[in-house]
């Protein structure tokens, strides 16, 4: 090993004592190395932690650091008690990486205060994409052969589209590949698709390309963006926090700038809760208004296609290639009424949000100017139980067989959800689904041809190192406030419009049936300039 400069008494043995605890992943050794207090600082490519708790938090949920030697050691005293050491690293398995460490002597003792670590260039991030190419599928889908997707012909004139970059959610036909769902097992028995899902084509063709196919929760049956399998997905806005789901891989890759426009899935709000975690456009589509074959059911009654975007106009632009764009798509919606008719509001969704969430929001109607009105919805705990019950029933129907064929195949809060929609009976199913037309009814006609708004989801994403329990509650808060369209059927669209410390919050608008387009236009007429910091 390279040894350049001088060590001062005691650090160098500290140092070895480090990395040795590091190849052991022996985390209380790694914890008594780091200077404690709010002021310790450790950094990487997916963001900096603030503070001994949050370090040692981390570390504790990592399991352990690739196996690697030192090749090279630089030793720079800054002061009697401070000196940076830069590692050079040399992986078992192949590239290299630096560790850079202020260490810092107190009572004698050495410590980090600070450290940053550069790992190895990863060809990509298996915890985003599945597939990706360069494109995968070039703009026009000119992935040869006829039909749909396979392009506009020599000479036409790029589409509207043209240069966009998409990231497709793992449950959609990319022909040529295989649909993996976010699971292996099921991944390694899928046919080949033969043909692009239309709502894959539709973007191919107006001129977009495909980058590639990004990481879905487990059948689409999840909203945190945690995968048993491939990991969790990283949130581009707030690094230290989980990115959301279902459709996660597709919203980080957005958020991120390795995409510019996601395509997903929306059954309780796996569109828009990556949205508001990750400070993106999200729309949840009007149920049943874009195609949804080619696409890996999890619950017919509510899945729904949709698109997340950095950019509110591109958005706009995909809706209106998609649903057309003019008024009379709106199937009767009045699409000036809802551009200036008041906003709605709910009590029970505003309870239902973390207070300091409450505030900025309100905040927020206010700097609107628009005028405003109480609107009473139906139980949120109704919505949610009703919601739940259809689409276990549904979910169960669909992949229940494969699930009791292959023991052991899911992540366990994923098998989890799918025991308990083993257990939902025809009788209970049935009572759900008349009860399901009641509220659907009374949900639509509590919003009528206005604008519900609300936060999108209860407050800021969870910590990455948040344990299942706190994950799982934070699910059932966020199910009361995305429920509302899931039920209804209706339209949704985020915007990225709060910040709260250090993490985006989405807010929220909800209209009339087939209103997406207008929807959309007055979410952007809506949206500030900047987001809000409170």
């Amino acid at each position: 090993m390279r040894l350049t400069g001088t060590w001062p008494a005691g650090l160098e043995s500290a140092f070895h004592e480090y990395e040795s605890a590091l190849m052991r992943d022996d985390t209380a050794v790694l914890d008594a190395l780091f200077e404690p207090g709010p002021g310790t600082l450790r950094g990487d490519g997916a963001g900096l932690l603030r503070g001994h708790g949050q370090i040692s938090a981390f570390r504790s949920s990592r399991g352990g650091v690739a196996r690697r030697e030192l090749v090279g050691v630089d030793v720079q005293v800054l002061g009697p008690d401070a000196v940076l050491v830069v590692g050079e690293s040399q992986f078992v398995d192949g590239g290299r990486g630096l560790q850079t460490q202020l260490w810092c002597r107190t009572d004698g003792a050495w410590l980090i205060r600070t450290a940053h670590v550069t790992g190895r260039a990863p060809a990509f991030d298996r915890s985003v994409w599945r597939v990706l190419g360069d494109p995968l599928v070039p703009g026009g889908g000119a992935d040869a052969g006829p039909g749909p997707g396979a392009g506009p012909g020599p000479g036409a004139r790029p589409g509207p589209l043209a240069g966009v970059r998409v990231a497709v959610k793992d449950l959609f036909a990319v022909r040529g590949q295989v649909i993996g769902a976010g699971n292996p097992t099921w991944q390694a028995a899928a046919a080949v698709e033969h043909e692009h899902a239309p709502a894959v084509a539709m973007l191919l063709d107006a001129g977009a390309e495909l980058t590639g196919i990004a990481r879905s929760d487990e059948f689409a049956y999840a909203l945190a963006g945690r995968n048993a399998h491939s990991g969790t997905t990283p949130n581009g806005a707030a690094p230290q926090r989980i990115g959301g789901g279902s459709t996660s891989g597709s919203a980080s890759a957005v958020a991120l700038g390795q995409a510019d426009l996601g395509l997903g899935t929306d059954t309780a709000g796996s569109i828009r809760v990556p949205a508001s975690y990750q400070g993106l456009w999200g729309l949840r589509t009007t149920h049943g208004t874009v195609s949804r074959s080619g696409v890996l059911p999890l619950a017919q009654t509510f899945d729904t296609v949709g698109w997340l975007t950095r950019d509110p106009e591109l958005l706009r632009q995909v809706v209106g290639i998609a649903l057309g764009d003019t008024a009379a798509q709106l199937r009767g919606a009045d699409a000036g009424a809802i551009r200036t008719a008041p906003l709605l509001l709910s009590d029970a969704l505003l309870d239902a949000a973390e207070p300091g969430t409450r505030s900025a929001f309100l905040a927020w109607v206010e700097r609107t100017g628009r005028p405003v009105r109480s609107v009473e919805l139906p139980d949120l705990d109704d919505l949610v139980e009703t919601l739940r019950i259809v689409q276990a029933a549904e979910a169960h129907r669909n992949h229940g067989d494969w699930v009791a064929a292959h023991p052991g195949a899911l992540g366990a809060d994923v098998a989890e959800r799918f025991a308990a929609a083993a257990a939902v009976t025809a009788e209970l199913e049935s009572a759900a689904r008349v009860r399901l037309v009641e509220l659907r009814t009374a949900v639509r006609r509590a919003i009528d041809d206005g604008v519900l708004a609300l936060p999108t989801v209860p407050g800021p994403a969870p910590s990455r190192t948040a344990d299942t329990a706190a994950v799982l509650v934070t699910r059932r808060a966020t199910l009361r406030m995305t429920s509302v369209a899931g039920v209804g059927g209706l339209p949704a669209v985020s915007i990225p419009a709060l910040h709260l410390g250090d993490a985006p919050v989405g807010i929220c608008l909800v209209g009339p049936s087939a209103a997406d387009l207008a929807l959309v236009d007055l979410a952007i007429d809506l949206s500030p300039s900047s987001a809000t910091r409170s």
